[in-house]
């Protein structure tokens, strides 16, 4: 019996798919500390500003300092919330530390003349860009104690015009308090609608990926007995172009390896319509029918954008004789690799599907313990991204040609590092007394 493939392909998931929502989380803990460090640094900076240079006021040192404190402790806070997350309810006790911290230092650097009250928008937007309609109302009240510890600290009679001024400062900043809301409210609506979007097209790919893993051989019981077969497929998404399938004929099998250009879910749909018309055309007679019948199927049963990509494709008929008849559609990554020692490449210079028209069949009479090996340019990239690459795969291959050593070790290259194109390989060795006692 034949031996069998190694199993369906399998995806690999990147790391920064896997990363990207830790990360996401991870950047919304920090986010309070980021804040708090502009604010801190502001308050620093006033302060320092307004001890340095004449043309700015301190009316009231100790109040300065004591808003600048009050600005870095509650820094020291939050780092503390980052770094415990179950204290996070606590956060909005920061804002509010800050609302205090701004009207010390507004009363300590000229009170109504001082030139640091815009400094009330950072902890009003950070309070206003959280989710809920009450997170209006909180920065008004904060915006409001902010103009009230000066009153406090220094009771003076307020005239008419300050309190209209007041007044006016509350409802510019609640007007920006509510816009900041709905801003953030629609831009957490987004959010939510594109990762709703995103689940969906994750569902359709891992679905798309089940189908097309599915149509990937994974016996070759039905092989006649004189062609040991392994094969292997490991795509960089979870859909890729890349293919590989063998089936019985009435004089042998025939063998595919397939790559089309591009990746996803459009790839591997030509990817899955150039492995059906191959096998449908079983019965047409020589290689080169079938792949011009497979050429015709895409030019009539694909809309246009899907025709303008290629296809590189080796497909062999292999009869119980030896005698192999192939078409190499563009392909050129096929090696013949002698029982002796010797290899050599089953190239053309037909090109590729989609592009070419029309394709010829070549002939080479397998000898005992022959093996013919295919694989995808994935495969390549593993040996180097030079032209050498080509020579050390092939002295890689003629080194230990057993196809279950070949697609062992090819497969352990392809999962070893982060591929950027699809790595694929198949197998074929011919044995025209197979040991009964192979399974």
């Amino acid at each position: 019996m034949a031996q069998t493939t190694s199993g369906p392909a399998v995806a690999q998931v990147t790391a920064p798919d896997r990363a990207a929502p830790l990360a996401v989380r991870s950047s919304a803990r920090t986010t309070p500390l980021t804040n708090q460090a502009v604010i801190a640094a502001v308050s620093v900076v006033a302060a320092v500003c307004s001890v340095l240079l004449p043309w700015l006021t301190v009316t009231n040192a100790p109040s300065m300092w004591a808003g600048t404190g009050l600005a870095l402790l509650g820094l020291a806070f939050t780092g503390l919330l980052v770094a415990r997350p179950g204290l996070a309810r606590f956060e909005l006790l920061v804002p509010a530390l800050d609302f205090v911290a701004i009207g010390l230092l507004r009363f300590g650097t000229g009170d109504a003349r001082s030139p640091f009250l815009a400094a009330v928008l950072l902890p009003l937007i950070w309070i206003a860009a959280r989710p809920g309609r009450l997170n209006i109302v909180y920065p008004l009240v904060g915006t409001a104690a902010t103009f009230l510890v000066p009153m406090f600290l220094g009771p003076t009679q307020l005239g008419a015009s300050e309190v209209v001024r007041l007044v006016f400062v509350l409802v510019i900043f609640t007007a920006v308090a509510g816009v900041t809301n709905e801003l953030a409210r629609q831009g957490a609506a987004r959010l939510r609608s594109m990762a709703d979007l995103r689940r969906q097209a994750e569902a359709e790919i891992s679905q798309a990926a089940l189908v097309q893993r599915s149509l990937l051989p994974v016996t070759a019981a039905d092989i006649p007995a004189q062609f040991t077969v392994r094969g292997v497929c490991l795509p960089t998404r979870s859909v890729g172009g890349d293919f590989y399938d063998w089936f019985p004929t009435s004089d042998g099998a025939a063998f595919t390896l397939g790559d089309v250009m591009g990746k996803g879910v459009g790839a591997g749909m030509i990817a899955a319509v150039v492995r059906s018309v191959l096998r449908s055309s079983v019965r047409v007679g020589a290689p080169d029918e079938a792949v011009s019948r497979t050429a015709t199927g895409l030019d009539v049963g694909l809309d246009a954008p899907a025709t303008e990509q290629f296809t590189t494709c080796f497909h062999l008929h292999l009869s119980t004789d030896g005698v192999a008849r192939w078409v190499d559609a563009g392909h050129g990554l096929t090696l013949l690799l002698r029982a002796d020692g010797s290899h050599t490449w089953l190239r053309s210079s037909d090109l590729p599907i989609g592009v070419g028209t029309s394709w010829t069949t070549q002939e080479t009479v397998l000898r005992p313990g022959d093996v013919v090996l295919s694989v995808s340019d994935g495969v390549l990239d593993l040996f180097g991204d030079s032209l050498a690459a080509v020579d050390r795969f092939a002295e890689f291959a003629v080194a230990d040609p057993d196809p279950d050593h070949l697609v062992e070790r090819l497969e352990e290259r392809g999962r070893a590092g982060h591929n950027e194109d699809d790595v694929t390989v198949l197998a074929i060795r011919y044995d025209p007394e197979p040991e009964v006692s192979r399974s």
